[in-house]
């Protein structure tokens, strides 16, 4: 029974900061977009397979930039996620010449998962905005 009561608690969690990002997404349609590419590109080089990520780092970089060019709605316009997603746009810029400049497996595993972090950063961020 205790573990059914953890269970429970555990996916009332997960389901409440899906729901959360979910919003987040409705109401910033450009980071809805970056999220697209991450999730594409990411998932694959967690599994070792980097040709997403090599094939799709300028698109990538693009869309960190045109996050940051958006309208970001107003409750998401703090200092804290307005800092993290230029440190998106310069980590992305980062992961690009990474990849063009033919950089090792494991450097840009390690930017890519970088970024990744700064992402959920921001998607953090916008969920303490909304509170």
């Amino acid at each position: 029974m205790k573990h059914l009561k953890a269970f429970l608690v555990l996916a009332l969690i997960v389901v409440a900061n899906s729901v959360s990002a979910q919003s987040t997404f409705e109401k910033w349609p450009a980071i809805k977009e970056f999220h697209e590419v991450m999730s594409q590109t990411f998932h694959p080089a967690e599994e070792g397979n980097l040709a997403p990520i090599k094939a799709r780092s300028e698109e990538m970089m693009n869309k960190a930039a045109m996050l940051l060019k958006s309208d970001i709605p107003a409750e998401f316009k703090t200092n804290a996620i307005l800092a993290s997603a230029e440190r998106l746009q310069l980590k992305s810029k980062a992961l690009h010449k990474l990849v063009t400049s033919n950089g090792s497996d494991a450097a840009i595993l390690k930017s890519i998962t970088d970024l990744h972090d700064t992402f959920h950063e921001i998607v953090g961020l916008c969920s303490d905005a909304k509170k």
